[in-house]
């Protein structure tokens, strides 16, 4: 199997390490943290394809902070939400839900959004953002939040679409990556 897959997004080029996630499955490993030459440009073109109205960026700990950061910055908006992956001493009144991604390895997990994050959400149009999208777990995870917060729904974005989610005619994206199948080892 082939150790690297070669991607260029939003004009960069990188060579992503092919890491297992299972015994069958492995992905191309995209992380952000630390590359300001992917997060800029991934940024300013993913703010660009976002429907005019959007007035808040929503995504989960951790991978894409520094994206929704640098969207932010260059939307001018003066705020984004997180939606942390466990509940804080000093959260008031979580609204708190369970995901169960890809990268998660078969482990639940939680996330959380509190209620000034709620109520910065309410009422207002929502755009939901994530480094990647491949099951679309995460994603609606974080949709269920935002709903439950009040916000309305109008874009999900990710920089990369991983298999199947490539299809999806609802999620706005820079590019796609394959999901490597593979024979399990004995």
């Amino acid at each position: 199997m082939q150790e690297f897959y070669d991607i260029t997004v939003a004009g960069v080029k990188r060579s992503l390490p092919i890491v297992p996630i299972s015994d069958t499955l492995s992905i191309a490993g995209f992380v952000m943290f630390g590359d300001t030459e992917v997060v800029e440009p991934c940024a300013r073109a993913l703010a660009e394809r976002l429907p005019k109205d959007v007035e808040v960026l929503v995504t989960a700990e951790a991978k894409s902070i520094p994206l929704i950061y640098e969207m932010a910055r260059q939307m001018k908006m003066p705020r984004y939400v997180i939606a942390r992956k466990s509940v804080k001493g000093y959260m008031k009144n979580p609204n708190v839900t369970t995901v169960n991604s890809i990268t998660n390895m078969g482990r639940e997990q939680i996330l959380v959004v509190d209620e000034h994050d709620a109520e910065f959400i309410k009422g207002k149009k929502v755009a939901v953002v994530d480094d990647v999208i491949s099951t679309g777990s995460s994603l609606a995870a974080i949709e269920k939040l935002v709903e439950q917060a009040g916000g309305e729904i109008v874009a999900r974005a990710a920089v990369l679409a991983e298999g199947d989610a490539a299809d999806r005619k609802d999620i706005i994206f820079l590019e796609k990556i394959p999901l490597f199948f593979h024979e399990k080892k004995d």
